[in-house]
């Protein structure tokens, strides 16, 4: 697939239906903080240069994003035939031509295939929606034996970047004391963590084992991705899978 700009087409081994794409923060309108590709609309962005984004957007898909009112939890909505904008982290779609998608700004984006071609899907994943299960979640609605899945995890905060406190910790901790593992003391209560291990091992423990990505992140690379941890005032990129015909 041809996409413009610096915008990502990842790089797994997916069956050919199965197309996907992650935009950066670049090739849009948007000025200022929000420079120049963003897509959200509830970021302090100028609606009217938001709405340009995503209607340059469109012409790289087959039909409109299901979009999602991303609330850091685990909540999986199907999109075949949404029509509304739900509160929900997570969905999948088993129609050809139904996009999901989730925004992103340092949480990840992990998308889901089956060998098969059959069914997508895609998880908003921050921390809480990492430990309440969205990917979990996820995988059980997709409702393929896990074997038979794939996995591809998005521009995220890295591990050199993304600072907890010890109740982060714990809280993963609680769930996988190997968790620590995904953890690096830093100062006193304070620690790095690797969204991306967290992601490996949630998936594994599902037992979903061809894992993908996890390379880029947002906070080191002001000149190709938001980040909400590096400015606050930012805006955000959008990770969308879907079906071809």
């Amino acid at each position: 697939m041809k996409v413009p700009h610096d915008w990502i087409v990842p790089d797994w081994p997916a069956p050919p239906r199965v197309k996907c794409l992650i935009t950066t923060r670049n090739g849009g309108i948007s000025a200022g903080a929000y420079a120049t590709f963003n897509l959200g609309l509830r970021t302090g962005d100028a609606e009217k240069a938001v709405r340009a984004n995503r209607r340059q957007l469109l012409a790289s898909l087959p039909q409109a994003p299901k979009w999602l009112r991303q609330v850091h939890a685990a909540r999986v909505i199907v999109a075949d035939g949404l029509t509304n904008i739900p509160e929900a982290d997570a969905s999948i779609a088993r129609n050809a031509g139904t996009v999901c998608a989730v925004m992103i700004a340092d949480c990840m984006p992990v998308l889901l295939c089956d060998r098969a071609g059959s069914v997508v899907g895609i998880a908003h994943a921050g921390w809480r929606g990492l430990n309440a299960g969205v990917i979990e979640n996820t995988v059980h609605d997709i409702g393929i034996a896990p074997d038979e899945l794939l996995a591809y995890l998005g521009p995220a905060i890295g591990p050199d970047a993304f600072e907890v406190g010890a109740d982060v910790r714990d809280a993963f901790l609680a769930a996988d004391p190997a968790a620590d593992e995904a953890f690096k003391s830093r100062r006193e209560g304070k620690w790095l963590a690797d969204l991306f291990q967290l992601a490996r091992r949630r998936l594994a423990r599902c037992g979903v084992r061809r894992v993908f990505g996890g390379e880029l992140c947002t906070y080191r690379d002001p000149a190709r991705f938001y980040s909400y941890r590096r400015d606050k005032a930012t805006g955000r990129m959008a990770a969308l899978i879907w079906l071809d015909a």
